[in-house]
């Protein structure tokens, strides 16, 4: 007997992606699964039910959705969606582990089974299934363009009978797949570029680029970690680089923040000093505003204007760009549940290193130590 696959619609203010798009459910269908998708899943990505009907899939309710053996989402539940999911069942998606843990503690008491995207590890074999890092990239590109449309002033150099017009001075902090993304998009829309990351090691990522990289008189040896995210600072070299990041932010048109540190509030790179450093005009773009945001006067989920400098507090870009974020989010998807299942079912696998990294919970407890270990504290 074939395993079923659920669908649900997402009803997160300004989530218009979904989990699953029609040529991902085609591919599932093929593979011998049923597909069940909420009506109007996929609308807010392009996608009609009758398109998801022509690839094998079947329109159902909200319940039936979330009664399938294996659910798949882009955010995680609420308690009412939890309390639909079939005890015993799978859950594939985004759930914020570290920093909501208190959703994992629901889904554990639900007996659901629940696979986090945010935690799958960051080797070769599971390139195919990294959400993060496929999100994060659409987030870096979409803030450079959220950036240059409130800044006042052209991006690339112009030679006109008006005139020549210097291109603007954008600022890149941190150089991670957003990071990167930002740079490169706006280098193609013709500004200059500078980036600073506390790992000397993604200097050539970011030189390769086209981008200067900002190098900071603060020693930062050893600052990645095993899985190639920056570590956390202590208290007085974070002060210190606060410091020292004053003059490259004041002279810079446009800032895009990235540094994120799950589980943890974002660090400090933008003081007050600095905002007031920054020319009028000038735009700030923080994609860390959902974990508190790397500007001092960042307000997450809102735009504020300091001395005349926008501060965008973005909390879902990549949910702005539905169509291609939902088919590079399905197919992160896909890999996860083809990597564990057969025609017949899922079948988890506690000695396979993708499986035990994602996986949260499991018979009733949370098997993640890092998620218990924020439970019990």
């Amino acid at each position: 007997m074939a395993f079923s696959v659920g669908i649900p619609a997402e009803t997160a203010a300004g989530e218009r992606r979904v989990a699953l798009v029609p040529d991902v459910v085609a591919r599932l269908v093929k593979q011998g699964a049923e597909v069940a998708v909420e009506a109007g899943a996929g609308h807010s990505a392009y996608h009609p039910d009758a398109e998801y009907e022509e690839k094998g899939a079947r329109i159902v309710d909200r319940a039936a959705a979330f009664g399938a053996d294996v659910v798949a989402k882009v955010q995680p539940p609420d308690d009412e969606e939890i309390g639909l999911l079939k005890r015993g069942g799978v859950y594939v998606g985004f759930l914020s582990p570290l920093d909501r843990p208190e959703v994992s503690e629901k889904l554990a008491a639900q007996g659901v089974t629940a696979l986090s995207m945010e935690l799958v590890p960051r080797i070769s074999r599971a390139q195919k299934m990294d959400a993060l890092s496929a999100m994060s990239g659409v987030a870096g590109y979409k803030a450079v363009l959220l950036a240059a449309d409130a800044l006042p002033k052209f991006f690339p150099l112009l030679t006109t009978a008006a005139g020549t017009v210097r291109p603007a001075e954008a600022l890149i902090l941190g150089a991670g797949v957003a990071g990167l993304q930002a740079i490169a998009t706006a280098r193609r829309l013709g500004a200059r570029v500078s980036a600073y990351d506390i790992r000397d090691a993604v200097r050539e990522e970011v030189q390769s680029l086209g981008a200067s990289f900002v190098e900071l008189q603060l020693e930062v040896a050893g600052m990645q970690d095993e899985g190639g995210y920056a570590k956390a600072l202590a208290d007085e070299k974070a002060r210190r680089q606060t410091e020292l990041l004053v003059p490259q932010i004041g002279k810079s048109d446009v800032v895009i923040t990235t540094a994120l540190i799950p589980g943890r509030p974002a660090p400090l790179l933008i003081t007050e000093a600095a905002v007031a450093a920054m020319k009028p005009g000038s735009v700030i773009v923080d994609l860390a505003a959902p974990n508190g945001g790397n500007c001092a006067h960042t307000q997450p989920g809102e735009t504020v204007v300091v001395n005349g400098v926008q501060i965008f507090g973005p909390l879902n870009l990549p949910g702005a760009m539905s169509v291609h974020a939902s088919q590079m989010y399905a197919r992160t998807v896909l890999a996860m549940i083809q990597e564990f299942s057969d025609e017949e079912s899922f079948t988890p696998n506690f000695e396979d290193e993708i499986f035990q990294s994602a996986c949260v919970t499991h018979g009733g407890e949370i098997v993640n130590e890092r998620v218990r270990g924020l439970l019990v504290s």
